[in-house]
């Protein structure tokens, strides 16, 4: 294996082969870099952060950085630059160097050297390992020299060592302290380098004496040093500062302001704009009512729209937090909310000739009317939809960048505001509707999905708006450019939600037609994506059936017949009949054969690289489901084809079980109601599986879970235990705020299936024909709803997997780790998180649980005979917290019965919000618990001894 194939291999994904070639690519990186040829050293210490992110354990990344250390002490500047740009890319895998003293001598040998650039270089290398050895003297020292070098390269890198140790060290940061001063102070040292100190007085905040005095310092330049430069720098010094030690946030913000209002130069008034957004973002609660009025003011006066926009932007931070409650806390009847000099600006603003300024007013108009609940702001909401409405009027016919970006900031507050004043929902979906004819195509898609999201929250779009879309959808434009594509996608979602999944003939014509002439078949996928989300089932299951052939992987066929299948299958559901129960068998029947076909094109789809886990569970769940509702179908009609025998009765009244009376349909629903609350344990299960799963999905899981509770209720509620049922824990179900429209529609049927059954059970005694009845119409009504197939089903929006590495391990996979019985095992677990390309899109990993169980397999020779038998299994559970997307831990197990003991090493994350997810992965190690010589040599004289025949007992053998 060459360069070039270590090359391919760090490049290219290896399933399988990835633990076995990592030495190997090692290895060939470690021939790279003793190459005699400067252009091979190179590229292979170019080729390390690739192998890093490929193999991220410590025994692996110690090797390479060993070799990295000697490259950079033996190499020449160039090489060493570039070890330098390996370590700066590879920072969050520097705290896995297990040999740091080694690794930092041989970096720290070049600081020696008479070449003033190889020093520059060593002192950027050491700055950059500040992390892992913050309080190395001899580092310090040598950074406190270089700053006072003659070569300006050197002094550079001493700043950006002195930067980076102070950040990480408290002991260096009050050190160096005086001697930056020192230098930013005396007049020998040049202005451009006062610019570059300056920035390092940001990290003295590890107490409050250094704060202040560095505080003090920074205003003692602003006041000595008027020039726009140096104020710009120490401002913004001063911002970073206070930040990070949070106490002086108040004077920050009082100085950022006065330097807003008074300084009349543009560069400063944009810096401290900057710097009070920072703030703003970070600590809202601090912003005073004075603040936010000296800032209006500002911007109310300001004749230049840059600074306007500035101050502005600023504003529409605050008003998201709770500074907008601090401001109208103050205002009283006399002084109204509309008289204020926020609510005057930003209605000042809406109707601005630049558009970015009438964006940022009509966010802080509507963030005002959200945030003020309380107060009687009618006249205020009118003037927040009429500015809303000009301003997407305006913008949605032009396609420009800025005008699209206005617009999308625009509807974004619009659904906000929508979904906290439902009221004006129905008037701005009109408004939405008619602008749709006249604006261009790009501004069309962002309507579109505004009018979906809109019509997620709240039941807006109804059948009588579906005429005007289909015009739409006709009038169309014929080209195929990627804007269009787009466009006909979101403009056939909103025609699904519309038409709240039953699609007429007509409509289904019009759809087909266009995506016939028009449509590519990426296109054409994702609109029966989302048909399968929205409950169209027909149509979704002819659009896969129609794409199955133009897929050039037999995997891809596979996985769009399987999409095919469960489409017809959900298909035959929803053409159930209330009342209809041999029907409603018939059509479970069918819409299961149509599942079970789907499965296996599903189980035929998955690959290696994608095994396609959550789809395969949802649907065997689904599968299941259906089975059980059906067999509960069969159950109810069982007391009409098999009513209790004539002696039930007096059999019920001698045993004291009034179900007794039923008959054999007592038995039948009590197998029925452990069945569903089975499947809804599954579906919990299936939930704490799905990390990775958007907030859509997971709510869909939870219904499921949510229609087995109902109906395992439903059945103690009617036949088994009427009486100690209670209705009052399912009270809120109605009040939930709804999510989707198939979330509307389940929750409906709880709710009605609920007060009808506590109805029937206040009025008839069980169990007649009517709780039968009643208990069928539930199921009915559950399946006629369109099961919505949710995004994670399609597509995996965030990735998140932990991969586990145990020591000691074994030679061999199979050989067991042999240890002594008297001996206890140190396991070292080591893991990595690994993410995709948006990590931490729905949720964050907070902290991994790593749970140890060993269970005896079989006795080793000799274990009979020993006297003290301890428990057979070890379970010890520990709860770590990555950091950089690295932890270790260690567990010491017991393996005190002899024998061959199997231990499971289980992990599990736990979120931000405390709720743990059960991720994997599951690692099994063998281990042979023997027994010690010495036990060994007392136990075979025991059994030597017990073998000896015992001597005969005699008159003589007394004497």
């Amino acid at each position: 294996m060459s360069l070039s194939t270590a090359r391919s291999f760090l490049s290219e994904a290896c399933y399988g082969e990835q633990e076995l070639d990592a030495n190997s690519a090692l290895l060939e990186l470690d021939k790279g870099l003793r190459s005699g040829k400067p252009g091979e050293q190179c590229e292979a210490v170019v080729l390390f952060p690739k192998l890093f992110l490929k193999y991220p354990f410590p025994i692996l990344i110690n090797s390479a950085f060993l070799k990295l250390a000697d490259i950079f002490r033996l190499g020449n500047n160039f090489l060493r630059f570039c070890v330098l740009k390996v370590t700066q890319q590879s920072e969050k895998h520097l705290e896995k160097i297990l040999n740091v003293d080694e690794f930092v001598k041989r970096v720290f040998s070049v600081i020696h050297s008479n070449d003033p650039v190889a020093r520059a270089i060593t002192l950027r290398m050491l700055g950059s390992l500040a992390s892992i050895i913050p309080e190395r003297k001899n580092a310090h020292h040598n950074i406190r020299q270089s700053l006072d070098s003659h070569d300006n390269v050197e002094v550079e890198a001493a700043i950006f060592a002195a930067a980076s140790f102070s950040a990480q060290s408290k002991v260096f940061a009050a050190g160096i302290c005086n001697k930056v001063s020192e230098m930013i102070q005396g007049l020998e040292t040049p202005v451009d380098l006062k610019l570059k100190l300056i920035p390092m007085l940001q990290h003295m905040h590890h107490d409050a004496s250094l704060a202040s005095s560095s505080r003090e310092l920074l205003q003692n330049l602003v006041t000595s040093y008027p020039s726009t430069p140096m104020v710009i720098v120490t401002l913004h010094t001063f911002t970073q500062l206070a930040a990070s030690s949070l106490i002086d946030i108040p004077k920050q913000l009082q100085l950022l302001l006065q330097y807003l209002k008074d300084d009349p130069r543009k560069a400063v008034k944009r810096l401290a704009i900057n710097d009070l957004k920072l703030l703003a973002k970070k600590a809202p609660h601090l912003w005073i009512r004075e603040n936010t009025q000296t800032l209006c003011e500002c911007a109310l006066s300001s004749p230049n729209v840059s600074l306007k926009l500035g101050m502005l932007a600023v504003l529409s931070t605050l008003s998201e937090t709770i500074a907008i409650k601090q401001y109208f806390s103050q205002t009283t009847v006399s002084s109204p909310l509309q008289i204020t000099d926020l609510v005057k600006l930003a209605q000042e603003c809406c109707y601005h000739s630049n558009l970015a300024v009438a964006a940022h007013g009509v966010v802080v108009l509507s963030n005002i009317v959200i945030s003020c609940p309380e107060k009687d702001i009618t006249h205020l909401e009118q003037d927040t939809v009429l500015g809303l409405e000009s301003l997407l009027m305006l913008c949605s016919q032009d396609s420009s960048p800025g005008a699209q970006s206005t617009l999308k900031t625009t509807l974004t507050s619009l659904v906000k505001l929508l979904k906290n004043r439902p009221h004006l929902s129905q008037s701005a979906v009109e408004f939405l509707l008619g602008q749709l004819h006249l604006s261009c195509d790009s501004s069309r898609v962002l309507m579109c999905n505004t009018l979906s999201a809109i019509a997620s929250h709240l039941p807006v779009l109804g059948e009588s708006m579906l005429g005007d879309l289909v015009d739409l959808y006709q009038v169309a434009s014929q080209s195929s450019t990627e804007k269009q594509q787009e466009h006909l996608v979101s403009l056939a979602t909103v025609i699904f939600v519309a038409s709240q999944s039953s699609l007429s003939a007509e409509v289904k014509t019009v759809i087909k037609q266009q995506l016939e002439n028009v449509a590519n078949g990426w296109t054409v996928y994702r609109i029966a994506r989302q048909a399968s989300r929205m409950g169209c089932h027909e149509l979704s299951s002819e659009l896969y059936q129609s794409l199955r052939t133009r897929v050039a992987s037999e995997h891809f066929y596979f996985w769009l017949n399987s999409l095919k299948e469960f489409s017809q299958a959900e298909q035959c559901l929803t053409d159930m009949e209330d009342g209809n129960y041999s029907g409603a068998m018939s059509a479970i029947a069918e819409a299961l054969r149509s599942y079970q076909k789907g499965i296996a094109s599903l189980t035929a789809a998955s690959t290696p690289l994608n095994p396609l886990t959550f789809q395969c569970e949802f649907i065997k769940l689904r599968i299941d489901n259906l089975q059980a509702l059906s067999q509960l179908i069969c159950t109810c009609n069982s007391l009409k084809t098999s009513p209790p025998p004539a002696v039930a009765t007096s059999l019920a009244l001698s045993t004291g079980h009034d179900l007794q009376s039923c008959g054999r349909i007592s038995q039948q629903m009590k197998v029925c109601k452990e069945e569903f609350t089975s499947l809804a344990a599954r579906y919990a299960e299936l939930h704490q599986s799905s990390f990775d799963a958007d907030y859509a999905t997971l709510r869909n899981v939870e219904l499921q879970q949510q229609s087995c509770l109902l109906v395992s209720h439903v059945i103690e509620a009617l036949i088994l235990d009427p009486q100690a049922v209670s209705y009052q824990e399912y009270a809120p179900l109605g009040s939930v705020q709804s999510e989707s429209e198939y979330e509307r529609r389940m929750m409906s049927v709880f709710t009605r299936v609920l007060e009808e059954v506590e109805t029937l059970g206040k009025k008839h005694p069980p169990v007649s024909y009517l709780h039968t009845g009643c208990l069928c119409d539930a199921i009915i009504a559950l399946l006629k709803v369109p099961l919505s197939f949710q995004r994670y089903f399609f597509q995996k929006l965030q990735s998140t997997s932990i991969k586990l590495a145990l020591s000691p391990s074994p030679r061999t996979p199979n050989e067991p780790i042999p240890v002594q019985h008297n001996q206890q095992l140190t396991l070292k677990v080591e893991g990595v998180v690994q993410h995709g390309s948006s990590p931490g899109l729905f949720r964050k990993i907070q902290s991994v649980c790593l749970n140890v169980t060993s269970t005896l397999q079989s006795k080793g020779p000799g274990a009979d005979f020993k006297i003290m038998l301890d428990s057979t299994t070890n379970e010890i559970e520990q709860r770590v917290e990555p950091h950089n997307d690295y932890f270790s831990t260690q567990f010491l197990l017991n393996f005190s019965i002899l024998g061959t003991h199997a231990v499971t090493v289980e992990a599990s994350v736990v979120d931000e919000c405390g709720i743990g997810w059960k991720t994997g992965p599951k690692t099994t190690l063998a281990v042979k618990s023997m027994e010690d010589p010495y036990s060994q040599q007392l136990r075979h004289q025991m059994q030597q001894s017990a073998a000896q025949p015992a001597p005969q007992r005699s008159a003589y053998s007394r004497f």
